[in-house]
C-alpha cells in the first residue's frame, strides 16, 4: 500500500468518524481500515481519536495530522500531476474552486475559452463560500480558485479579473424601484435578505452599509444568489447583488445599480505562491489573467 492510501484512508476515517461509514467509501474492509489506524498510531506512538460508542473523535494530536496529511497529499497530488505533464503535456487536470454566483456565466465562459485552445486539459470544478474557497486554496485541494472579495490573507496571491456592479435588488412595488440608480443609505429602514456569514457577499454587503452609515437588519439568510432574488421578488426584503451581463431573474425584482462610494465589487483569481503549478494550471491562469486584461 503506498503512502497516499495511508493518507487518504486516515483523511476519510477523519471527515466520517466512523470505521464502517470510512470503510464503505473507501471500498475495503473495516478490519482493513482498523488495522492501518492501528499501525499508524504505533508509529506516530500516539493516540489520534477519542473513542465512544462506535464513533471516532480526532483528539489533539489527531487534527496535527490530519491537517498535514491533507497537506501530504495535496503535494503528492501535485508531485504525480508534475510526473504526468513531462509524459503529456498537452494533458493535465485543473482543480477550480469558486463562488456560486459565478457559476452562470463566468466559469463557463473561461472554462470553455480555455478548452477551445487545451483541449485535452480536464477540469475538477468546486463551488464554496468565499472562506471556504480560500481554505481549500491554503490547504492544496484546489490549485486556483476564483472569489470576490479580495482575501484578507496574504499567503494567498491575488490578481484582478473584472469588476461587477453592484445593485440594490427590490421588489417591483417598492418606493424606490423607480429609480435609476441607489444609495445604499436609503435602504437604511428596510429588511434585508443575505448570504451566511462566511460568504463574500455578506462580507460586502456589511462593509458598504457600514460605509453608509447604518448597519443592516437582516430578515433571512441563505447561501444562494438565486434564493436571494426568489425572495426580494416576492416582496419578502431587499438586497445587495452584483449585475450579470446576462442575469438570471425572477419577476417581480428589479435591480438598481448603486450610486456613490464603491458601487462594484473586485472579483480575482488566487494561488498558492509558495507551490510551483502544473503547467495545466500556469496555463489556465495565464488564460483568466489575459481574458481579464482583454
Amino acid at each position: 500500500m503506498s503512502t497516499r492510501d495511508d493518507l487518504v484512508r486516515f483523511i476519510t476515517l477523519a471527515e466520517h468518524a466512523h470505521v464502517t461509514d470510512a470503510a464503505a467509501e473507501l471500498g475495503v474492509t473495516q478490519p482493513t481500515l482498523s488495522r492501518m489506524l492501528a499501525r499508524l498510531e504505533a508509529d506516530l506512538g500516539a493516540p489520534l481519536f477519542d473513542r465512544a460508542h462506535g464513533r471516532l473523535a480526532l483528539n489533539s494530536s489527531g487534527e496535527i495530522y490530519l491537517d498535514h496529511a491533507r497537506r501530504a497529499r495535496a503535494e503528492l497530488d501535485a508531485a504525480r500531476a508534475a510526473i504526468a505533464d513531462l509524459a503529456s503535456p498537452s494533458q493535465g487536470t485543473v482543480r477550480l474552486a469558486f463562488l456560486h454566483s459565478f457559476g452562470v456565466a463566468l466559469i463557463p465562459r473561461l472554462v470553455s475559452g480555455f478548452r477551445r485552445r487545451e483541449p485535452r486539459v480536464t477540469f475538477r470544478l468546486s463551488q464554496f463560500a468565499a472562506g471556504t474557497v480560500t481554505e481549500r486554496v491554503l490547504a492544496g485541494e484546489a490549485d486556483v480558485a476564483i472569489v470576490s472579495p479580495r482575501p484578507t490573507t496574504d499567503a494567498v496571491a491575488w490578481s484582478l479579473l473584472t469588476r461587477q456592479r453592484l445593485a440594490l435588488a427590490v421588489p417591483a412595488e417598492h418606493p424606490l424601484a423607480d429609480r435609476a440608480t441607489v444609495h445604499l443609505a436609503d435602504a437604511a429602514d428596510a429588511d434585508f435578505i443575505t448570504m451566511h456569514p462566511e460568504y463574500g457577499m455578506r462580507r460586502i454587503l456589511e462593509e458598504r452599509c457600514a460605509a453608509a452609515g447604518f448597519h443592516p437588519r437582516i430578515t433571512f439568510e441563505t447561501s444562494e444568489l438565486f434564493t436571494i432574488a426568489g425572495l426580494v421578488g416576492a416582496g419578502l426584503g431587499v438586497a445587495l447583488m452584483p449585475v450579470d451581463s446576462d442575469p438570471l431573474l425572477p419577476s417581480g425584482l428589479v435591480l438598481i445599480p448603486l450610486s456613490g462610494p464603491a458601487p462594484t465589487r473586485e472579483v480575482g483569481i488566487i494561488w498558492r505562491p509558495d507551490v510551483v503549478p502544473t503547467r495545466a494550471v500556469r496555463a489556465f491562469r495565464d488564460f483568466a489573467l489575459a481574458d481579464a486584461i482583454g
